[in-house]
């Protein structure tokens, strides 16, 4: 790895393009050499926290290739980095890049309590599973700082409210209180992500994310306090990851996981532009062969919008994924099923407290 080339800890390298803004945004070499001359940084690469006021908190899901109905997030952008993450083209319909931006621009959305209370208390509302980061971790680093997220969860508590919760940070361990005892009344199912059990892989594709021994004991702490946990090990990335799938699986699986999901990444929009770039300077040697093997996933292309194709794959490569995959499941989670979430219990707690006539 050139080490001197990568900006550290980040994940892009870069600011792409908006696409929805008419002008952009250049930094040109005579004035980079003249930072670099004078010892001065060309920008800051701090992290800003930018409060921001939505009319709704929950949104919608109307793709059929995720599984779920709706979802919220506390927080758009996400510092954690990944390089691969597809939420990083949403920061363009907020007039940021998908690049740095999405890392260094927190956008914070303090009256997420408050709209999701409001949400779930309307009379039309029917219960259906909320999931929390069904775009950006609702544990990113942010919340150490805002809290949100925990708040979140004390209304979906008190109203007795299923919900989902997708992340990567141990810091979900914080609120584990209240993750008891929404299961108790089965109102909670808990999503980790873990890429590799390489924490080389892990340190370059998603810089300032936790350990994944830290992952892996999350998934193992949860799982001690009956807490059902599902394994996202996604995305597979030919040449980086999908050869550890087997080995994947089997950690997740002996920490108590009930179940796991993948998909095999697709670089949409600007990812395509960043992902190429960070690869062929975190990983020079391999990088022509890593986009290669993603575009024999693609039909040739590192992107397919296709609904049903576009998370799967085509191809020997993705063939060759999906089948360890059934492999593992075989091996490693006969017998084991994640349970349904309650919808029952809520439209009895919309006014705050159960009735009783």
């Amino acid at each position: 790895m050139e080490k001197d080339s990568i900006l550290k800890g980040r994940g892009a390298q870069q600011n792409t393009p908006n696409k929805f803004l008419q002008h952009m945004y250049e930094m040109r070499e005579d004035f980079l050499e003249f930072c670099r001359l004078e010892g001065e940084e060309a920008e800051s690469n701090k992290t800003q926290y930018i409060p921001i006021f939505p009319k709704t908190i929950v949104n919608k899901v109307d793709s059929p290739d995720v599984g779920m109905m709706y979802s919220m997030n506390p927080y758009q952008g996400c510092e954690h980095g990944c390089i691969y993450c597809y939420a990083r083209n949403t920061h363009e319909y907020w007039g940021y890049s998908a690049g740095l931006d999405f890392e260094r621009k927190i956008l914070v959305k303090e009256s997420a309590p408050h709209l999701l209370e409001a949400k779930i208390k309307h009379k039309n509302w029917v219960a259906q599973t909320i999931v929390l980061s069904g775009n950006t971790d609702c544990y990113q680093p942010a919340e150490q700082k805002f809290g949100i997220t925990r708040k979140c969860l004390e209304v979906f508590l008190k109203y007795r409210h299923p919900v989902g919760i997708i992340t990567k940070n141990a810091l979900v361990l914080r609120d584990l209180d209240i993750l008891k005892e929404l299961n108790t009344h089965q109102l909670i199912a808990v999503n980790i992500s873990v890429t590799s059990l390489s924490e080389n892989t892990r340190r370059i594709l998603e810089p300032r994310t936790v350990s994944i021994q830290k992952r892996l004991d999350t998934i193992r702490m949860l799982s001690e306090n009956k807490i059902p946990v599902n394994a996202m090990l996604a995305p597979m990335i030919p040449g980086i990851n999908s050869h550890e799938l087997l080995q994947l699986a089997k950690a997740v699986s002996e920490h108590g996981a009930l179940s796991f999901g993948l998909t095999v990444v697709r670089l949409n929009g600007a990812i395509g532009q960043l992902f190429s770039d960070w690869v062929k300077k975190a990983l020079p040697d391999k990088a022509d062969k890593i986009l290669h093997q993603i575009q024999e996933c693609h039909g040739g292309s590192l992107n397919d919008s296709r609904f049903g194709v576009r998370s799967k794959g085509e191809g020997k490569i993705a063939e060759q994924i999906h089948e360890m995959a059934r492999l593992a499941r075989r091996r490693y989670f006969e017998g084991r099923t994640f349970p349904k979430l309650n919808m029952e219990l809520h439209q009895r707690y919309k006014d705050g407290q159960l009735k009783l006539f």
